[in-house]
């Protein structure tokens, strides 16, 4: 039996017709309730390519608003409102340019020096704007002495499509980049471009977003020193030195969840684990306990002892396994493909403990140089992502650690501050979905 597949996204993804890539259009309905129903019958196995395309752009309006930077220019992408690319069918009727006083003025012909072919627009013999062609795609866009330079757009004969900022000839600045879109993985990029080179969104921190923290003994003890943890006042007060963040006015957030050490290999056990949990869920802040990993022993071992001693109450977060060995400790366990072995073993024990999917703690490094050894642990686990820096981790992830210096009113001790990967939308779907039932 046939079926009717309905996509609804938010108002501006009118994508799947409004899109030049794909193959054949898609009839939209007319706007319902500030939506647009995007509508298709039978979705024939050929047309896999324009679902990925949608499902790639809706997931990224599922995780940002309009208060983060560069959500109109992909709301303008996704509508369709790009800056056209192809090459104009009227470059062999122009001749080689008008000229005045020995000077190029008006639309014109030019070769740089790599030979590309260039028509623009020329003022007092400089190019200022036009398209390019090369043997890969086409640029259009803003130009200084025949370089990309300014705001541009450059359409690669594959399909992939990049807009944003551009400095002699090379991506530099805000920009956005649809790589693949006619593949089985095409993948949007929206953030700062440094020397061609992606570094990543910065996230702009405003009231709307969902904090969390992370907390172990450190938040109790230093060196001989001990200190309670007043939860009756927690707020987030400090986002960290370590980098710049873009805060919209004073960070002063609640704490919507908390994360606290457990059990650390088989004998290491929070002496704070339990008071910490019973107080978190008291105060109404959604918990969930972590595992530090050690790479010497073995994952069914170590998910015992972590089942053993952690508590497991109707609500909580999925149980997290905090991977972050060095290189010699990785290669002094047998290498990235056992110690995968040993993680499947723990996640999939912990899985049919709890009845959820534990969440994979791992930094940004490991997720370059180690997760795609395991592909299925990057298709099958969410991820929690430390990254220290002013940019945002260039992966899907669950959630986000920003910084390990963050202050918290109730904690004396510096504290690990986390972002949830959307708003709460997306919060309470999370919660709703993915924590214990």
């Amino acid at each position: 039996m046939k079926k009717t597949l309905f996509y609804i996204i938010c108002p501006f993804v009118a994508l799947i017709a409004a899109t030049p890539f794909l193959p054949r259009p898609v009839h939209r309905a007319p706007s319902l309730s500030g939506h647009i129903v995007v509508s298709q019958d039978t979705i024939e196995p050929e047309d896999t390519s324009i679902l990925n395309f949608a499902n790639e752009l809706a997931y990224y309006f599922s995780r940002h608003n309009v208060q983060d930077e560069g959500y109109e220019m992909v709301a303008a992408f996704a509508d369709g409102k790009r800056l056209e690319v192809k090459a104009s069918p009227y470059i062999s009727a122009l001749n080689v340019g008008t000229w005045k006083n020995r000077q190029r003025q008006g639309t014109g012909v030019a070769l740089d020096s790599l030979g590309r072919t260039v028509v623009g627009t020329f003022q007092a013999d400089t190019l200022t704007t036009g398209i390019r062609l090369d043997s890969t795609g086409t640029y259009r866009g803003d130009f200084v002495r025949l370089a990309a330079q300014g705001h541009g757009a450059y359409q690669h004969f594959n399909g992939s499509y990049f807009e944003g900022h551009w400095e002699s000839d090379l991506r530099h600045g805000f920009g956005l980049e649809m790589q693949n879109p006619l593949g089985s993985e095409p993948r949007l990029r929206v953030g700062e471009w440094l020397s061609n080179r992606f570094w990543g969104e910065r996230m702009r921190y405003t009231t709307e977003r969902i904090y969390g923290i992370d907390i172990a003994r450190y938040q109790h003890e230093q060196g001989r020193r001990r200190y309670p943890i007043d939860w009756s006042k927690m707020r987030i007060t400090f986002l960290g030195k370590k980098s710049h963040k873009n805060v919209k006015g004073n960070a002063d957030y609640p704490v919507s969840f908390v994360f606290i050490k457990s059990t650390e290999g088989v004998t290491i056990r929070n002496r704070y684990y339990a008071s910490d949990y019973h107080q978190a869920r008291k105060h109404g802040i959604r918990t969930g306990a972590y595992h530090f990993w050690r790479t010497k022993l073995g994952g069914a071992q170590q998910a015992r002892f972590f089942l053993r001693n952690t508590l497991f109450g109707k609500g909580d977060l999925p149980p997290v396994l905090d991977v972050e060995p060095s290189d010699a400790q990785i290669r002094a366990a047998g290498g990235p493909e056992a110690m995968f072995r040993q993680i499947r073993t723990w996640l999939r024990m912990v899985e049919q403990h709890t009845g959820v999917k534990p969440i994979l703690y791992i930094n940004q490094r490991f997720v370059n140089m180690y997760l795609p050894v395991a592909p299925d642990i990057k298709r099958d686990y969410r991820v929690w992502i430390a990254r220290y820096g002013e940019y945002k981790p260039d992966v899907r992830l669950a959630f986000w650690q920003l910084c390990p210096d963050g202050r918290v009113a109730g904690i004396r001790p510096e504290v690990d501050i986390n972002v949830f990967n959307g708003y709460q939308t997306q919060f309470d779907e999370f919660l709703e979905q993915e924590t214990i039932k």
